[in-house]
């Protein structure tokens, strides 16, 4: 076999994977079934097999030892697909690491600071529809001038993303910091990705699939609401819920 045409069997690139956060605060796999039921309305494919993440950071004092066999039985029944538990103690660690889950400790690596040179754009996590060269500017903003095409993921890591043209339906926006849409968004757009929690997501029309700002999200299956539709909107964390107002509006809707 000639040089040029010898292919690799296996190639091992940087990614980035988004995961929801599965918080529990309880061990009872009764209630928790319950509850996944009400949230997902008992539609079947409401989370499309979304990588997740057990936390037991907020189990009740005295909670009764986690059954993981059918606690990650329980997720797959609903779509999510269970890959790490996060704040796990000690006496955990080992039945954890037998049902082939990862320990997250939940820290994350500090950006690094940027470098003097121009820095070269990384590839999107998507071969199949590769993004242009963003710009990045000294503050760790990225901008993208052309529009986001279905299949395509735009990563900000430890800063903000700035969009200029369209994002289709299918595409995904990611950022540590706020995003910033100054066209119309149909696609994902996941804000705070590293927990920043007053994070934001900006848009001139708003017409989003999913939107997420530090794990808490809401899908838009029936459609965006009808008041903001199509038109400049904000998106910001309140408490545990996405708050939606008008981009020219200091008034929560």
């Amino acid at each position: 076999m000639s040089k040029s045409t010898f292919q690799k069997p296996i190639e091992i690139k940087i990614s980035t994977v988004v995961a929801v956060s599965a918080i529990l605060y309880t061990s009872d796999g009764i209630a928790l079934d319950a509850a996944l039921n009400e949230m997902t309305g008992g539609v079947p494919d409401f989370f499309e097999g979304d990588l997740a993440v057990i936390d037991v950071g907020s189990l009740a004092p005295g909670s009764e030892r986690i059954d993981w066999a059918s606690t990650i039985a329980l997720l797959k029944k609903y779509r999510l697909n269970p890959v790490a538990v996060r704040n796990a103690t000690p006496d955990m660690v080992e039945e954890i690491q037998a049902h082939g889950l990862s320990l997250d400790s939940g820290k994350r690596e500090e950006p690094a600071p940027p470098a003097p040179a121009p820095a070269k754009a990384a590839a999107p996590a998507s071969a199949a529809a590769p993004a242009a060269a963003p710009a990045v500017g000294a503050g760790g903003t990225m901008i993208i001038d052309t529009p986001v095409r279905a299949g395509q993921r735009i990563y900000a890591r430890g800063g903000d993303l700035i969009v200029m043209a369209v994002v289709n339906n299918g595409a995904e926006l990611i950022a540590d910091g706020s995003i910033h849409v100054y066209n119309t968004l149909n696609g994902r757009a996941l804000a705070g990705a590293s927990g920043k929690t007053d994070a934001r997501i900006f848009a001139l029309s708003m017409a989003p699939e999913l939107l997420s700002i530090a794990g808490v999200y809401s899908t838009f299956e029936d459609g965006f609401p009808a008041a903001h539709a199509r038109q400049p909107t904000q998106i910001r964390l309140v408490g545990d819920r996405l708050d939606i107002q008008s981009v020219n509006s200091a008034t929560r809707a």
